[in-house]
């Protein structure tokens, strides 16, 4: 297989277009995943009758595939940049919600007792106390959440989106390699890039993890 550098040179601004436009929807599709998750898990770790409910609905909407959600959704928000955000968000809500009910579970039971025994209010205490502590485990799902969504923005080409999953498109219907080993670089660039980010983030919102490691 060989690739023709020239025509990547000569599509420099489309290929930075397109890799912009796939980063957009699957980070939008993460920021909207965790706005629902977090109130959702805080939900299932303290009423506990709910957390098998909530939890197995979002297993169950994670084994739809991607292009039916995709299909599902046209006839209410068409061929638009939104179906596939909302497409994608559905993905990312089971590992988003798993890890932040398994983060809540994490905090040691002391952690809030004395946050109790000092008359913290209950919202305080999570706010404060528990989403700091469970920090470590929610980003390990955003991560995986991130990378996952960066992967299925290309499944949103066949609804007339897609990100750089047009080059996919393109270069199978042409025969011609190029564009579709640009798209896979690419995707993988952005993947790799914004898990590093999201590493540097948590490093840096959890000072006390570092001076536990030392």
């Amino acid at each position: 297989m060989s690739v023709e550098w020239s025509w990547i040179a000569d599509h420099a601004g489309d290929l930075t277009t397109l890799a912009l436009s796939h980063l957009q929807a699957a980070l939008s599709a993460v920021f909207f995943g965790l706005l629902i998750a977090l109130p959702l898990a805080v939900v299932a770790h303290r009423i506990r009758p709910l957390r098998g409910f909530l939890l197995g609905l979002s297993n169950i909407l994670f084994t739809i595939p991607s292009i039916a959600v995709f299909v599902l959704l046209l006839p209410v928000s068409g061929l638009t940049r939104t179906t596939t955000v909302i497409g994608l968000t559905i993905y990312t809500l089971t590992v988003l919600l798993r890890n932040t009910v398994e983060g809540l579970d994490a905090v040691p039971a002391r952690a809030r007792e004395a946050s109790k025994a000092m008359g913290t209010r209950p919202l305080r205490t999570l706010l404060t106390v528990e989403l700091p502590l469970a920090l470590p485990v929610i980003m390990a799902g955003v991560r995986i959440a991130t990378i996952m969504s960066i992967s299925l923005v290309s499944v949103a080409t066949y609804i007339g989106d897609g990100g750089l999953g047009q080059l996919f498109t393109d270069g199978f219907q042409r025969d011609f390699p190029t564009p579709v080993v640009a798209g896979v670089v690419l995707t993988l660039l952005l993947a790799l890039v914004a898990d590093a980010l999201l590493v540097a983030v948590q490093y840096a919102l959890t000072p006390w993890t570092r001076k536990r490691g030392a």
